[in-house]
């Protein structure tokens, strides 16, 4: 077993406090806004706390497993940051290539410029590169990230899509302009759906093909995929029907069948036990089970801040991005223990999905946690919960 189980106390947590996460975690559960959850807690190769809470589906009532399987969204992002960093290390891309070099169609992308209260295109002044994909600063967005004109013509256009293949969303994606120029400006966006084509293109693999027999096979994620099949299908976790509090609750993929769009920033399904194979992975630096993905300075390089003194772009990208960090190759990265309104060591990185999983590794205290649950409208509350929780459980 590449992560043993022991007791909290010898990874170093206090009984009593580790308790205390799974018992707010069920009391959550009974005050019925929380449907259910999966808490992972690993540190020093070893699993501390891995545990299921609440229903599986609240609907039916079904318990939830641990082996539960969740749509995972955006946590899909650090896995292709990694394919695209093992095409890198076999000397396949560099990062400062333009993205042009594999998707021709963004060799004439133009900018959105507001001019005399109208939106003028002009054209890019600098390509967006590769690196700009990994790190969100290549001038795309998300249509659901605000009001923008850019950002009406990602939702008249329906780029979100899962109905159109990899090849046919990057073309399309590639005639709608920019929100800002490449590289000047940090917005949280469709840059690695954009990169999963990419590892397409350099690989001749589909997305899903490349990810399974590079990645996933290898670090024994037996049951991470673009969809669930029908024999799994008992295991996946569901969200409420209507929001707890009284939203517009959030409708969540159907993972149940293959889809055109294998989306790089968000299509994966995965478990506790798979995620924690990848993060324990992340923590030893490229290596996992004597099998190593990548070099331990590329691991390092891509959980370092990239961004330096760019600025974020937009309120709900600053949401996203808390005081005091910066982004990596595929995660957010703490640089100061303060600032932020959540605990936290420097080098420490973290990232999680639009449906409410959420991770966070700190290499400082040889520690990383995942909780795993699907509560779209209540996800900011529970990923400061659990983080809160995880750290005052810290005992040494």
């Amino acid at each position: 077993m590449i992560l043993p189980r022991v007791t909290p106390q010898d990874a170093g947590l206090c009984p009593q406090r580790t308790e205390r996460l799974l018992t707010v975690l069920r009391s959550e559960v009974a005050r019925q806004r929380l449907p259910g959850a999966v808490a992972v807690i690993a540190r020093r190769g070893h699993l501390a706390l891995y545990e299921a809470v609440g229903a599986l589906d609240p609907a039916a009532g079904t318990p939830m497993r641990p082996d539960a399987i969740f749509r995972i969204y955006s946590m899909t992002k650090p896995g292709v940051s990694v394919a695209a960093l093992m095409l890198m290390e076999r000397g396949e891309l560099l990062l400062n290539d333009p993205v042009a070099r594999y998707l021709p169609e963004y060799a004439k992308q133009q900018v959105a410029h507001m001019v005399d209260g109208a939106v003028q295109l002009q054209p890019v002044r600098q390509p967006a590169t590769v690196q700009d994909l990994l790190r969100h600063t290549a001038g795309l967005t998300y249509e659901f990230m605000g009001s923008a004109p850019v950002q009406r013509q990602y939702a008249q256009a329906r780029i979100g899509s899962r109905e159109r293949s990899n090849a046919i969303f990057a073309h399309e994606l590639a005639a709608l302009p920019l929100m800002f120029e490449p590289g000047t400006h940090w917005e949280y966006g469709r840059a690695t759906d954009v990169l999963g084509r990419v590892v397409e293109v350099i690989s001749g693999q589909t997305l899903g093909d490349f990810l399974n027999s590079q990645i996933f096979a290898p670090l024994g994620m037996t049951e991470t995929g673009f969809f669930v099949p029908p024999e799994h299908h008992s295991r996946i976790a569901e969200p409420f029907a209507r929001d707890p509090e009284g939203g517009v609750q959030m409708r969540v993929i159907d993972v149940r069948q293959p889809v055109a769009l294998e989306s790089g920033g968000g299509g994966l399904a995965s478990t506790a036990m798979d995620y924690a194979r990848f993060l324990q992975f992340m923590l030893n630096r490229g290596e996992l089970g004597g099998v190593r993905l990548l070099g331990s300075r590329t691991v390092d390089f891509m959980t370092t801040d990239h961004l330096g003194d760019i600025p974020v772009f937009g309120p709900a990208s600053r949401a996203l991005l808390s005081p005091g960090h910066g982004f990596g190759l595929g995660f957010a990265v703490r640089k100061t223990p303060g600032v932020a309104s959540m605990p936290g060591s420097p080098g420490s990185y973290h990232w999680g999905g639009m449906a409410g999983t959420t991770f966070f590794v700190d290499p400082a205290e040889d520690l990383f946690a995942i909780l795993m649950l699907q509560a779209p409208n209540q996800r900011e509350y529970y990923r400061l919960l659990f983080r809160n929780l995880v750290y005052a459980a810290l005992d040494d």
